[in-house]
C-alpha cells in the first residue's frame, strides 16, 4: 500500500494524518529491525510471557513451539490480551512480533514427547520465565490472523531449554494433574478460580486439561473460541437464563482502534445477536465498495449446537456480554454490533 511522502513528513508518526489506527512507517522499521537483529544468531535468550503457539495447518501433524522476546523480565504483558485495552495498536503490533517463534512438527497426540513435556513445564509456570532455544537457521517473517494477535519471526527449533526458575498455580496444577475430568470441566473451574480466560485458553491448547486419553494439542485459533464458547455457556445457561430480566435499556459505546463497538441490553429473557458491519478499505473488506455486514445470533428456547457462521469473535462478544450480566445478576436480549472503519487493515486477533 502506498502512501503520501507529504502527509507522512507532516505527520511523522504523530498525529495519524492518514487515517489508519497505526503508523505503518514506524511499524515496519521496528520489525525490520528486530528480524535484522535475530539474523546475526541461530540462538535466543530471553524471557518467556510464558507463550506458545500450535498451528492448525496439516492437522494432526502440526507446527507447535514456545515464543520468547529477545528482552529479559517481566514480558507477561505480550501474551496477556486482557490487560491491551488501554495500549496503542502500534505497542501491541511492536509486542507481538519481537515474539520469536520456534516451532518443531509434532502429532497432536503426542503430548508424551519431549518437546511436549518441555511446553507444558513452560506454560505451567505462573510468572515470565528465562529459556534458551535454538534454532535449525535464523527466524524470519511474520504472522497476521483475525483470529489470533500476531506472531513474530519463526524458524525450525532444535532445542528448547528452560533455565529460569518455576513457579506453578496451585489450581492449575490440579486439574492438570486430574486426568479424569473432561476439558470443559477444568476450564469453567478454572475461570471459577479466577484463572484468566486467555491464560486458560493457552492450558487447552497444549493439551495440558481433560481426560488422559483425550489430551491432545489444539490449535490455537481453536483453543481461543473453545474457552470461550465453555465459559459463556456454562454462564448463560447455569446462572443467567436464572436471573431475573433487566428493567430498563442499557447502551454501552466503545470506540477503539478504529473500532466501534455498541452493546444494546434489552429487557427481556435471554437472546443474543453479534454482528458485524466491515467498511471499505478495512481489514477484509480491502477492495469493496460498499458496507459489508454479516451476522448470527441465538434464542432463549434453542442453545446453539452449530458454530456461529461469522466465526470465533461470536463467542468472544458473547462471553464478554455474559460476563457483564452475570457481574450485574440479570438477564438480557443483547444485540452486540462492531463497525469496522477505514484503517484498520491490520488484523490482530478478536
Amino acid at each position: 500500500m502506498s502512501f503520501s511522502t507529504q502527509l507522512c513528513i507532516l505527520c511523522r508518526g504523530g498525529r495519524n494524518l492518514c487515517g489508519k489506527a497505526y503508523c505503518p512507517v514506524i511499524t515496519r522499521i521496528r520489525t525490520l529491525n528486530i528480524i535484522a537483529n535475530l539474523k546475526k544468531s541461530n540462538e535466543l535468550f530471553g524471557t518467556s510471557p510464558p507463550a506458545v503457539f500450535v498451528g492448525r495447518m496439516g492437522y494432526p501433524d502440526i507446527y507447535v513451539g514456545p515464543m520468547a522476546p529477545t528482552d529479559c523480565g517481566d514480558t507477561s504483558i505480550y501474551d496477556f490480551p486482557e490487560q491491551w485495552s488501554s495500549l496503542k495498536i502500534d505497542k501491541i503490533i511492536e509486542m507481538r512480533l519481537s515474539l520469536v517463534l520456534g516451532r518443531t512438527k509434532i502429532g497432536v497426540t503426542d503430548i508424551d514427547s519431549r518437546i511436549a513435556q518441555a511446553i507444558h513445564e513452560l506454560v505451567l509456570n505462573a510468572k515470565p520465565t528465562d529459556i534458551e532455544m535454538v534454532f535449525e537457521k535464523p527466524p524470519k517473517g511474520f504472522i497476521f490472523s483475525e483470529y489470533e494477535p500476531p506472531i513474530g519471526p519463526r524458524a525450525p527449533l532444535v532445542n528448547l531449554r528452560i533455565v529460569g526458575s518455576t513457579s506453578s498455580n496451585r489450581i492449575v496444577d490440579r486439574f492438570y494433574s486430574d486426568t479424569d475430568a473432561k476439558a470443559s470441566t477444568a476450564v469453567v473451574e478454572l475461570y471459577r478460580y479466577g484463572i484468566p480466560v486467555s491464560y486458560i485458553q493457552k492450558l487447552l491448547s497444549v493439551g495440558a486439561l481433560g481426560r488422559k486419553r483425550s489430551r491432545r494439542f489444539v490449535p490455537t485459533r481453536w483453543s481461543i473460541t473453545a474457552v470461550d464458547d465453555a465459559i459463556s455457556r456454562y454462564l448463560v445457561e447455569k446462572r443467567i437464563k436464572y436471573y431475573r430480566e433487566i428493567d430498563r435499556i442499557q447502551i454501552f459505546v466503545r470506540s477503539i482502534h478504529r473500532n466501534l463497538f455498541i452493546s444494546l441490553l434489552i429487557p427481556g429473557k435471554w437472546c443474543f445477536e453479534w454482528m458485524e458491519a466491515w467498511f471499505p478499505r478495512s481489514t477484509w473488506n480491502m477492495f469493496g465498495s460498499e458496507v459489508a455486514i454479516e451476522g448470527d445470533y441465538e434464542l432463549f428456547t434453542a442453545n446453539r449446537d452449530t458454530y456461529a457462521s461469522i466465526g470465533g469473535c461470536y463467542y468472544a462478544a458473547r462471553l464478554a456480554t455474559a460476563e457483564y450480566l452475570e457481574k450485574i445478576g440479570r438477564q438480557a436480549i443483547a444485540v452486540v454490533l462492531r463497525e469496522i472503519y477505514p484503517g484498520f487493515d491490520i488484523p490482530i486477533g478478536d
